[in-house]
């Protein structure tokens, strides 16, 4: 859409927007009041085989409409079905490819994953409220969530395309890897690029690699925007805060903030049950906000100011995080979690009022007032990311090398079973969990 077209409301709002609203509330409404007439609200989808166990068959979670914990559908594909990204369009439509029943059916920059292990993230709840920008502009209903995936390659195409090999993403069947698919990472077959992929780091298990890639490659993303990847920053002033300091992105934050040079590294957590972690992590002080005047510590700490703040909070943060910036200084933000709900399931009406008002409170920021101030605000969601390839190619590979070279520690992980998907989701979404969250196939 160009900067000159108007997107078509109904009555000032996104029509997706309305219709995941109406949904939520629809599923709220059915499981408080009727319950059993639960299994009404799963559409299913034609690449389903509804009654079969076989094992060899794709195992994936399939969400066909906006809602509660209700639409994370545990189903088996029909042969030779397995999940795929948006990415792959010029292939087959997401979030399910055509048959590939042998290896040259495989597209040349392509390889099959048989998934062990994948992670979750709150962008998942998201997705599932149907409130996820990228799922619905790129894939839409049915969507198979989730990013992060580890396991064996499967197959390979019969006739590789050479120009998309390197040293890095040369495979062979049997190879243990890692890395991202832009959807369908929920489940236990996944078809994606090879320039989305590495080896698994030696020293690193398969569980504990799917936890790394959406984090890590964000976290440095947002580094790299601060101004401190690939070449350092020249500035002197090199403070750092980060909220969420303990999750699944904030721990990867103060790592990185750790081997690129950055002190102080201010963390900031939500309970007192996170301040090990973090200062486990490298974190110079640790604020607990449940405990203390966050911003009145900030400024004991950094009293000229921050260069840098990563805030992924939203509206309860963002105003803030903004004025404790020096001069100079840049907000980097990847995520509006206060903005959404914790701790819930299905968004009754009450929720979808609350986060109307917390939208009405989101600050804006003057770009003369920026200019003035000397202060950069800077926004992104790999999600988008799909043509930019090399940038996140160069991304992977250092983080690679941090992990080879034990610079850079894995998050603690938390492990689910793929039947229990709708509890890992309850965990991320009651914000008490610390690390990630991972699924076993």
């Amino acid at each position: 859409m160009s900067l000159n077209q108007q997107k078509r409301t109904i009555f000032g709002q996104d029509p997706e927007i309305l219709k995941a609203a109406l949904s939520n509330v629809l599923s709220w409404i059915v499981s408080t009041f009727f319950p059993r007439l639960l299994p009404k609200l799963l559409p299913s989808c034609a690449q389903e085989d509804t009654y079969c166990n076989d094992e060899s068959r794709t195992k994936c979670v399939s969400i066909g409409r906006p809602g509660g914990m209700e639409q994370l559908r545990v189903v088996r594909l029909q042969s030779s079905i397995m999940t795929v990204g948006y990415n792959l369009k010029h292939f087959c439509e997401p979030p399910f490819t055509t048959k590939i029943s042998k290896d040259a059916d495989i597209p040349s920059d392509c390889v099959v994953i048989k998934n062990e292990y994948f992670s979750v993230n709150y962008a998942d709840c998201t997705i599932r409220w149907g409130l996820y920008e990228s799922a619905k502009k790129f894939v839409g209903w049915p969507i198979v969530p989730g990013f992060d995936i580890a396991g064996r390659i499967e197959a390979i195409p019969y006739e590789p395309d050479a120009n998309a090999d390197s040293d890095q993403v040369r495979f062979q069947v049997g190879d243990l890897v890692f890395g991202c698919t832009l959807f369908g990472a929920y489940s236990n077959r996944v078809l994606v690029p090879k320039m989305q992929l590495r080896k698994i780091p030696k020293g690193i298990s398969v569980e504990q690699a799917a936890a790394l890639p959406a984090v890590s490659l964000t976290a440095l993303h947002a580094l790299s925007l601060a101004g401190y990847f690939p070449s350092g920053s020249k500035y002197s002033n090199k403070s750092i805060m980060i909220h969420s300091a303990a999750g699944g992105v904030g721990s990867m934050l103060v790592q990185m903030s750790k081997i690129l040079g950055l002190h102080p590294i201010v963390g900031v957590v939500g309970s007192s049950s996170k301040v090990e972690a973090a200062t486990r992590l490298g974190c110079d002080v640790v604020i607990d906000k449940s405990q203390e005047d966050l911003w009145k510590s900030a400024r004991e700490t950094a009293p000229n100011g921050y260069k840098t703040i990563m805030d992924a909070n939203g509206v309860s943060t963002l105003q803030h995080s903004y004025d404790h910036l020096a001069p100079t200084g840049r907000l980097v933000v990847f995520g509006f979690h206060s903005n959404l709900p914790m701790g819930r399931d299905s968004l009754n009406p009450l929720e979808w009022i609350k986060m109307a008002k917390k939208m009405e409170k989101m600050p804006a920021f003057d770009p003369m007032y920026l200019t003035v101030d000397n202060k950069s605000v800077l926004g992104f969601n790999l999600s988008f990311f799909a043509d930019e390839k090399e940038v996140v190619s160069e991304l992977f590979d250092q983080i690679c090398a941090w992990l080879e070279a034990g610079l850079l520690r894995c998050p603690s992980v938390a492990l689910f079973d793929f039947d229990d998907i709708a509890d890992a989701h309850t965990l991320i979404q009651s914000g008490s969990s610390v690390g990630k969250i991972v699924v076993k196939c």
